[in-house]
């Protein structure tokens, strides 16, 4: 491991202005930490945010959940007004089953943290040009046509996505601007750029969720119930009028390398009443622009049932 400064703000202002070139944002450090450790990272400064108390808590305020970056997964999956009116959160959360990474894991860490394909992590680079089309893929993305095939690893990620959230960001000029977490995630085309909208300078210092009430649930695929990565996931969130859907978002994580909108699905369900027969068309319908390669075909199939259970919980379909 190089040497680094190490740095310990307690206010946003004060962080910016340490984030100069080759520094590094620390708050849980769950994956950072193995990034430098990996020598993928080698940063010369590494500014703790933890601190800055006004990175923390949870509150609703006028039309809208307030949630701070430096909140943990642990935090966010026991606060009760989060598993009030956003289950799918807290089933995402849960769904990092090591209680050692949600009790150091934060918000803002899960939704900047860098891909798991391990080509980027065996010094690659993230686009990792003819090794992923031509080797071992069974875990990269089924979607996306462009140069990048790792699969977004944020948990969060889809979940904040089907219920419209927006982030809060602040620069080094003191200007903040809102990014709809459906912007954040980018596939680069080219080595060296990022795969989310936050320049190396500038903090997550909010994330806004509005709050008309919706049905909204999480499902998970996963090899197995350990400390493992999902295959496939889907969020969703549906705005009844009775029985009938009158707006729905479906999000599918880790199968593209940003998150996945299944727009044409949303719309099919549009005025239908959620049932295992709807929710399964639904899933149909998520995949059909997907581009599986050579290994990851099986993708497909799980990323239609996380679709179709994933709407049936929110709805509260039994199915047994």
């Amino acid at each position: 491991m190089v040497n680094f400064e190490y740095a310990n703000p307690t206010t946003v202002k004060e962080a910016l202005s340490l984030l100069t070139a080759g520094a590094e944002i620390l708050a849980g450090g769950t994956d950072l930490l193995s990034l430098i450790k990996d020598d993928v990272h080698q940063p010369k400064r590494l500014v703790n945010i933890k601190g800055i108390k006004t990175l923390g808590g949870i509150s609703k305020i006028g039309n809208n959940f307030r949630i701070g970056p430096t909140v943990t997964l642990d935090e966010l999956a026991s606060n009760p007004l989060i598993r009030g009116a956003f289950p799918a959160l807290v089933q995402a959360s849960l769904g990092i089953t090591s209680p050692q990474i949600r009790n150091m894991g934060t918000v803002g860490g899960d939704l900047c943290q860098r891909p798991r394909c391990w080509y980027f992590r065996t010094g690659n680079g993230l686009l990792a040009k003819g090794l992923v089309e031509n080797g071992e893929n069974k875990y990269h993305a089924i979607f996306g046509t462009g140069a990048a095939h790792f699969v977004s690893a944020s948990s969060l990620g889809p979940a904040l996505m089907a219920l419209g959230a927006t982030l809060k960001i602040a620069s080094p000029d003191g200007k903040t601007k809102d990014v709809p977490v459906s912007q954040f995630f980018k596939a680069p085309s080219a080595e060296g750029e990022r795969e989310i909208a936050l320049a190396a300078n500038e903090i997550v210092t909010d994330i806004l969720i509005p709050t008309p009430p919706t049905k909204n649930a999480t499902y998970e695929v996963r090899h197995r119930q350990a400390v493992d990565w999902p295959l496939a996931t889907a969020s969703v969130s549906l705005r009844m009028s009775g029985s009938k859907v009158a707006a729905a978002s479906i999000t599918m994580g880790h199968v593209g390398p940003t998150p996945v909108r299944a727009t044409e699905a949303e719309k099919m369900l549009i005025g239908q009443t959620i049932t295992v027969d709807s929710a399964e068309k639904a899933g149909a319908m998520a995949v059909m622009g997907a581009k599986p390669l050579s290994q990851n075909a099986y993708k497909m199939q799980l990323a239609k049932v996380a679709v179709k259970r994933a709407l049936l919980t929110a709805a509260g379909v039994k199915t047994v």
